[in-house]
């Protein structure tokens, strides 16, 4: 049997890495990880937990304005973009350390340094100049956003890395893409006070996702006063006269804006791994290609979350890691689950969903049940405010199985984890009528729909 320095040594400490580092440790094995930025990964340091606590400080103004119809008188407000930002990096410097202490505790050895691959047993840790051996690596550095440099003037644009630290907050910005990170933001910097504008080369937002979800937001995000061009992109940036930056585009000419955000997706971040040293199989987008065990062609060698380009959230690669830890430390082989995985869109209103979408369920099913709700929420009736949320259930015809739901309105996503619950344990229309209705709710629209709104038949509405 070979000697190895470590039974696993993980490269990346993200939720993925973070994870499969703590539990191996916790089980007996000599564990060592390495990351060269900062413990938390994408998620934690410059991803969902900023981006949701700049989503919460985004909605204030409108929860001012809401005061008044149920009668308080609130006083003259002001906003403290480098207030926000110092509570920020606060909190993330205190989350950090959960994640550092968690390994350290497990007895996992922590290396604040690049590492890269020599061989399928060898990592190089560039930083400390040092190279460790290990029976078993795992590869979880996750994604990095796509800086699209064919863009003249893409040098010029942040992407949502730098959004969470700009200096100060632009009085104007134009953001590219037309996915959920475009969207969210989108809807943070016009909550603060930016004037915003949206461009994506798509027919509609948020492609993947229900049409009446993509539609819904679409309006709700034009009424509030967010600038949405679709079917446009841009095609130079370049910096004016006034210090601000001049935007040509495809299809509605010129912009002056102070910042453009390039949102156009997120590229496995394997460049100058060393991945070609160990043989290690790669995509034609540089993702590492492994099987459903996250195991890549080379035995020795794994990889988990956004670095596979399987699904790009941070649930998931956490997810696969437990898998890993089953299949390799307790003889439980566990394929990683890909079905059925609820997400949210943090826009305002929020999008929560799991399942198929209308369209996507029509190409797969015979017949279909739509069952569809739209209202004003009861919060808005006393404040004016002009919203709607809107509830729809996928329903397959032949066995009433549940198999698509879709919320556009407030708590949508805390919605959709219970109804990710829901659908994953097979639960069919019948069950959903049989439930007892929680009231005055929102959600109590899900388990009061008795009558379909239309069917479609052989992907026709009928």
């Amino acid at each position: 049997m070979p000697s190895f320095d470590y039974d696993l040594f993980v490269i990346g400490g993200g939720s993925g890495g973070v994870r499969s580092a703590r539990v191996a440790a916790s089980l007996g094995k000599k564990v060592g990880i390495a990351e060269e930025y900062r413990f938390g990964g994408t998620c934690v340091i410059r991803g969902c937990v900023p981006k949701k606590l700049f989503v919460y400080a985004s909605q204030f103004h409108e929860h001012f304005e809401d005061a008044t119809g149920y009668g308080w008188t609130v006083g003259e407000t002001s906003f403290d973009w480098k207030k926000l930002i110092a509570a920020k990096d606060r909190e993330i410097v205190r989350l950090e350390g959960l994640y550092r202490k968690g390994l350290e505790t497990a007895g996992a050895e922590i290396f604040e340094s690049r590492a890269e691959l020599v061989n399928a047993h060898t990592v190089r840790l560039t930083g400390l100049d040092r190279t460790v051996t290990a029976e078993r690596i795992v590869i979880a550095v996750g994604g990095a956003p796509n800086p699209h440099a064919a863009l003249p003037g893409h040098e010029l644009c942040i992407s949502s890395n730098e959004a969470f630290h700009l200096e100060t907050l632009p009085k104007s910005i134009l953001v590219a893409g037309g996915g959920y990170i475009a969207v969210e933001f989108a809807n943070i910097f016009h909550g603060l006070g930016v004037e915003t504008t949206l461009i994506y080369r798509g027919q509609e937002i948020l492609s993947r996702f229900d049409q009446d979800m993509r539609r819904g937001l679409h309006e709700a995000m034009t009424a509030k006063g967010i600038r949405i061009l679709l079917q446009d992109v841009i095609q130079e940036v370049s910096r004016n006269d006034a210090g601000g930056l001049s935007v040509r585009t495809m299809n509605n000419g010129g912009l002056e804006v102070d910042t453009v955000m390039l949102a156009l997706g997120r590229d496995p971040n394997t460049k100058g791994l060393g991945l070609d040293n160990a043989g290690v199989a790669t995509d034609e987008r540089g993702a590492i290609v492994v099987d459903a065990y996250s195991r890549t062609n080379v035995p020795s060698i794994f990889a988990l979350g956004d670095v596979t380009d399987r699904v790009q959230l941070t649930p998931v690669a956490i997810h696969e890691a437990m898998c890993f830890i089953e299949t390799e430390y307790r003889n439980n082989p566990t394929p990683a689950d890909h079905d059925l995985i609820a997400t949210a869109v943090f826009s305002q209103p929020e999008i929560g969903t799991v399942g198929f979408s209308e369209e996507a369920a029509a190409r797969k099913y015979g017949e279909l049940e739509i069952y569809r709700a739209q209202f004003r929420p009861m919060k808005a009736t006393l404040s004016g405010r002009q919203e709607k949320t809107i509830m729809k259930l996928i329903v397959n015809a032949a066995d009433r199985k549940v198999v698509g739901a879709h919320i556009l309105g407030h708590d949508a996503g805390e919605m959709a984890q219970l109804l990710g619950i829901t659908l994953k344990a097979g639960c069919t229309k019948d069950d959903f009528d049989r439930t007892m209705a929680v009231h005055p709710t929102a959600a109590e629209e899900l388990v009061t729909m008795y009558v379909p709104s239309y069917r479609i038949r052989n992907g026709e509405r009928v």
